[in-house]
């Protein structure tokens, strides 16, 4: 366990919590989805590590441990986020796991930096390309109407909209895939959140368009995602990014929900697994 100091912006000093299990294997960077933690990948970690990998995770700033700042909740800022963490650790060769939201600052790393420390990236259940629909997008999983709503029930009862959420997260075709307590297990992280921090990000994850972020991708990628996802549906999500980004793998789980990684752990690790062996 560490901190990452995040020097940029207008707060230059925030610590963003990181979990580094050490070692030399490869190192691979798991970034969480909204409105979880690094811990959200506890299925992940330990089957990575004993596959030899250097296994990374870090809460996002505003979330789990990491320091919660006023602002700072763009993809331009938190993909600075990072990049910090990669320049601190000196990480070199790395993979990037971007689940759900992380996956928006898996693209737009490549419109950012340079991309001489990514050896692979994933997109996990991932927003991109673009969520919102509208006229140039007709093809966004997200309505205008539906992120609305979202925000609306989040600023009016955020425990209440927890509850539904993760109950959607971990559901396919009605039926909740992962025991009860594993969905209370994300609805304590889901607690840990920032109030403003996760309607900044709801707002950036839907409105952000990462089409051109793709465009620059120029390293092995992996696409995994669930076939029953309510949350970022497949169709409007993960099929469009592996269109979008030629040669890209694509693993689809079947019956997986927007939480497959809890709720199909060992297909979802050896998917992952089997893709860093290339």
């Amino acid at each position: 366990m560490t901190e990452i100091v995040a020097h940029h912006g207008l707060f230059k000093n925030t610590n963003l919590h990181v979990d580094d299990t050490g070692g030399t294997g490869r190192p691979v960077v798991l970034i969480h989805g909204w409105p979880l933690s690094g811990e959200a990948f506890k299925n992940q970690v330990p089957a990575l590590q004993a596959a030899g990998y250097r296994v990374i995770t870090y809460d996002r700033r505003g979330f789990g441990r990491s320091d919660k700042p006023m602002t700072g909740y763009t993809y331009d800022t938190l993909t600075e986020d990072l990049q910090a963490l990669l320049e601190e650790l000196d990480l070199r060769d790395v993979t990037l796991v971007g689940f759900s939201m992380g996956g928006g600052e898996v693209a737009r790393y490549f419109s950012k930096y340079s991309p001489e420390r990514i050896r692979s990236v994933v997109f996990a259940s991932a927003v991109p390309p673009f969520m919102m629909q509208g006229e140039d997008n007709p093809d966004g999983p997200l309505t205008k109407d539906a992120a609305a709503g979202m925000t609306k029930d989040l600023t009016k009862d955020e425990e209440s909209f927890y509850d539904g959420f993760t109950t959607d997260f971990f559901s396919a075709n009605g039926e909740l895939k992962v025991t009860e307590g594993q969905r209370q297990e994300a609805l304590d992280l889901c607690r840990q959140a920032d109030k403003k921090a996760a309607l900044a990000c709801m707002e950036a994850f839907g409105t952000t368009d990462f089409r051109d972020d793709l465009l620059k991708v120029t390293v092995p990628a992996l696409v995994l995602h669930g076939d029953a996802d309510a949350t970022v549906p497949f169709e409007g999500s993960g099929q469009r990014t592996h269109a979008t980004l030629a040669g890209s793998d694509l693993h689809v789980i079947k019956d997986g929900p927007h939480g497959c990684n809890v709720s199909h752990p060992d297909e979802w690790n050896q998917a992952l697994i089997t893709f860093l062996a290339k």
